[in-house]
């Protein structure tokens, strides 16, 4: 049993799987960062100064107005927090669309490295209308 789970490790589908994990860990911690530090600030200035991460809504209990969306949760209060839900549909957007162009850009590397199918050799051309009426015509003139 030991044998064959080192077998399982050592298939490449499983080292493979398990760097892209951790790669895709490292590279979301530099997508919120993106997100959360570049995008939404300048968002929120083209909407008028709006912070994204700390829009909500109070469903029960007492929040003093103004509060930050951690202040409010400190608070006890029951919070439908939106602007934190933004944040992670702008942080998935941008995930995928660079998971897109990266799948692209491999399966673009894996077919330049394929090497091209030759062409089958093309079927012999038998003779053409012309050729055919003009033996006929020989033939008929003897």
């Amino acid at each position: 049993m030991i044998q064959e789970f080192k077998n399982f490790i050592a298939k490449g589908n499983v080292m493979d799987m398990a760097v892209g994990i951790i790669i895709g860990a490292a590279f979301t911690a530099i997508v919120t960062s993106l997100v959360s530090d570049l995008l939404n600030p300048v968002i929120g200035l083209v909407l008028g100064g709006i912070d994204f991460t700390n829009m909500y809504a109070v469903l029960s209990g007492d929040v003093p107005d103004g509060s930050s969306l951690d202040a409010a949760r400190e608070a006890g209060a029951a919070v439908f927090a939106y602007g934190a839900f933004l944040t992670a549909v702008i942080n998935f957007l941008i995930v995928a669309f660079v998971v897109f162009l990266l799948v692209k850009a491999v399966n673009r590397v894996k077919e330049a490295t394929e090497t091209p199918e030759e062409p089958a050799p093309a079927a012999p051309a038998g003779p053409s209308e012309l050729d055919v009426l003009l033996e006929i015509r020989d033939a008929l003139k003897k």
